[in-house]
């Protein structure tokens, strides 16, 4: 049985990882939140030790190292900003980290982690979970087998709608959450190069509040890709369901289904890291070059090979003036 210690417990995706942490038969001895909502620890660790000053939780992690029960891995669900922290944090104390995407908002973050991660000896694992979905592996297996110079035509469309609150929340912040294809883009830039091969070319045509859309050429795809935060965006046929998120890949024309199977994906990724095979730094690397570059680069407008809903009115952000 390793031991965890989670920093980031109190927001959305923390309890999969609490989830997975149970389902692997590991145990949670410590958690940080500067927020203390946080009772859903109780459903899956009631006596896991919880703190909302880092600094008392840095301390008693030492004291465990000190008596000789040392936390094997630490769990970062934290916001974007600050994984690069805290995953020297993780690795310092002496740990392996499991951390939640985007790993770091810049390259160069990459490249300083893979340091310390020399002179510690520990390492750091990126939750990338759609390598783990059936229908990107077989869709992966089907590119894999096809003819060798073919080149797809894909489109990506995620819509995950938000209310105000996004705004202002660390999440609509660009220089907190690197911006809207950092934060729900990234892990299915992750899976298109994983499937797709290496980025020859990165077009970015609208970039606002409330949407980003492009073109990537990649080695065996051309992809028209469209994210967006915005509910009126949502096809009426899903908006008739009460839902608010719609995903859709299609490749040559056709719908690659691929709605469901998502709920076991980060106990799947853990049972991989606790075996040696996970996804480092090196992996996570490609899709992290890929917001970057999408983040400072200047919109081109809707010129050369666009998504269709890049044609969709610019929604005026909720707490403009203009």
């Amino acid at each position: 049985m390793k031991k965890f210690a989670l920093i980031g417990a109190a927001g959305y995706i923390a309890p999969r990882h609490m989830k997975a942490i149970k389902d692997t038969n590991n145990d949670l001895v410590a958690a940080l939140d500067t927020f203390d909502s946080v009772g859903i620890i109780d459903s899956y660790f009631p006596n896991a030790d919880f703190f909302t000053e880092f600094e008392r939780f840095d301390r008693h992690l030492d004291k465990l190292n000190r008596e000789g029960t040392p936390t094997d891995y630490v769990s970062i669900c934290t916001p974007n900003y600050l994984h690069d922290a805290h995953i020297r944090f993780g690795l310092r104390q002496g740990s392996d980290v499991i951390c939640e995407k985007p790993l770091v908002l810049n390259p160069w973050n990459v490249e300083a982690l893979q340091e310390i991660e020399k002179e510690t000896g520990n390492r750091v694992w990126n939750i990338l979970q759609l390598r783990y979905h059936q229908s990107i592996i077989d869709l992966k297996k089907q590119i894999e087998e096809g003819p060798k110079d073919k080149i797809y035509d894909v489109d990506l469309t995620y819509l995950t709608s938000r209310g105000h609150w996004y705004y202002t929340s660390w999440k609509g912040d660009l220089s907190k959450s690197g911006g809207i294809a950092t934060n729900i883009g990234v892990h299915f830039y992750d899976m298109l190069t994983w499937v797709f091969g290496e980025v020859k070319e990165n077009i970015v045509h609208v970039h606002t509040h409330d949407r980003a859309s492009g073109f990537l050429q990649l080695e065996k795809a051309r992809v028209r890709w469209f994210l967006s935060i915005n509910y009126d965006l949502i096809p009426d046929e899903i908006k008739a369901k009460g839902m608010r998120t719609y995903r859709s890949i299609q490749m040559e024309g056709k719908e690659i289904e691929f709605s469901g199977g998502f709920t076991d994906l980060h106990t799947i990724c853990y049972d991989n890291i606790l075996n040696g095979n996970g996804y480092g730094l090196e992996e996570a690397k490609t899709a992290i070059e890929i917001v970057h570059d999408i983040r400072n680069k200047e919109a081109t407008g809707l010129v050369g090979e666009y998504h269709p809903l890049a044609k969709h009115p610019l929604a005026k952000h909720p707490f403009s003036t203009k």
